[in-house]
């Protein structure tokens, strides 16, 4: 009597283990489409073809220096932690084009894509 309770008493936690499998899957599927949903929600609306980064240069932990196009102007901002500065308009004889030859040690133009393809060569097949 006692082996056919603990056979039930295991195939009922068999049972549950499966039934949470199956929630935790569909809850990650259901994350998941909603990720991709968001973030093409989020591309389609963000696009902006007025405003540019151009460049930025970070001060400290929460101050930034930003060059941004604005129409065919570029603004110089000064970005704080709770205030946004207009410092100088430039116009674009004003910005200095830097060749690719020149970029200081450790920077590239390079996309992530194409540095990801670089690395991916690299790495041994199973």
């Amino acid at each position: 009597m006692y082996r056919i309770a603990v056979r039930a008493s295991s195939f009922e936690s068999f049972i549950q283990l499966i039934g949470v499998l199956v929630i935790f899957l569909f809850v990650l599927g259901v994350t998941y489409v909603a990720t991709r949903w968001i973030a093409g929600y989020q591309k389609t609306h963000s696009f902006n073809r007025n405003l540019k980064i151009i460049e930025t240069l970070r001060l400290t932990t929460n101050k930034y220096v930003q060059i941004i196009q604005a129409g065919d102007e570029y603004l110089v901002l000064a970005i704080g932690k709770d205030e946004v500065r207009l410092l100088t308009k430039l116009t674009g004889e004003q910005l200095k084009e830097i060749p690719s030859g020149e970029l200081p040690e450790g920077i590239t133009t390079e996309s992530f894509k194409e540095i990801f393809e670089k690395i991916k060569k690299h790495i041994p097949k199973k």
